[in-house]
């Protein structure tokens, strides 16, 4: 009896440094208290962290580049964020992406710091945006809603994550030059680029009739034999050097300014956004902006 009573002991002893030690070990590894101030994702490597995966590799990159580009023609600076995630849990969207922005320190660290931070759960289908107290007469709550249902949500219910986020950023980007003076040229939201080529061709073929009108009154005015004084005008034989041999380089040129505005896009958008060096230390966010589903 003595033996079993000792092998029990042993057993008893065993299970209970067993479940102390569990119970130790998975109080040392909870996670640290949820901080209004303090982000629940890891520091951030860019100006856009997608921790889902839906961002294809060079819309990221457009975005890179063209938030920093925003943010160094801006005075003071804006600065702009975007964040995506599978879930924020448990946690209200609200509080989980003010939290984010604050701890990540969003904005600069002056007196006026504009910033936002576009954030959205993948999983749990919900968005939500941060505007910073100085941003958010710029980008009211309203208004940010607007852009959003606008741009965002109809993207999002067809799976186009890329382009819901980019053409928000390009709304709210367009939005904020808007309201402000001084600033560059808004950036083209979604669907204006075709209203602004179609306006360039209108403009190209109105002044290449206004042109031909000019030559073919030049030219009926001036049947007569040049005389010496005019080919001396001119830079020889007839108007414009000679008839109208020019017209076609006149034209050529009226149709490549006209339709200029899209020429360089290309290398607007190219390159790297180039030594991420943080954010600017900011993150005074008091609760601004606006959010929902899709």
């Amino acid at each position: 009896m003595s033996k079993l009573r000792l092998r029990a002991k042993i057993i008893f002893l065993t299970a209970v440094t067993t479940l102390f030690l569990t119970a130790a070990t998975a109080f040392s590894q909870s996670p640290t208290p949820f901080s209004i101030n303090n982000s629940p994702l890891p520091a951030p490597t860019g100006f856009v962290n997608d921790y889902a995966g839906v961002i294809d590799p060079a819309t990221k990159q457009q975005l890179e580049t063209k938030i920093k580009q925003f943010r160094d023609s801006t005075n003071p600076p804006v600065e702009l964020a975007v964040a995506v995630v599978h879930t924020t849990g448990e946690r209200p969207i609200f509080d989980y992406s003010l939290a984010v922005a604050r701890g990540w320190k969003i904005g600069s660290k002056e007196d006026d710091n504009p910033s936002a931070l576009l954030f959205i759960a993948i999983d749990d289908r919900k968005y939500y945006t941060q505007v910073s107290k100085d941003l958010e007469d710029e980008l009211p709550d309203a208004l940010v809603g607007s852009l959003q249902r606008q741009y965002l949500v109809p993207e999002f219910r067809k799976g186009n994550y890329s382009k819901g986020i980019s053409d928000t950023i390009d709304a709210y980007i367009q939005t904020i030059n808007q309201r402000t003076s001084g600033g560059p040229a808004p950036t083209p939201a979604a669907g204006t680029d075709e209203d602004q080529r179609d306006s360039g061709s209108l403009f190209s073929i109105f002044c290449c009739l206004v042109v031909i009108g000019v030559i073919l009154l030049i030219v009926l005015t001036r049947s007569r034999k040049p005389s010496s004084n005019d080919r001396n005008r001119w830079g020889g034989g007839g108007g414009f050097g000679g008839g109208t041999s020019a017209l076609p380089w006149i034209i050529g040129g009226i149709l490549g300014s006209g339709g200029g505005t899209g020429g360089s896009s290309s290398s607007d958008w190219g390159g790297s956004s180039g030594g991420w060096g943080g954010f600017g230390g900011g993150g005074d966010f008091g609760g601004g902006g606006a959010g929902g589903d899709w």
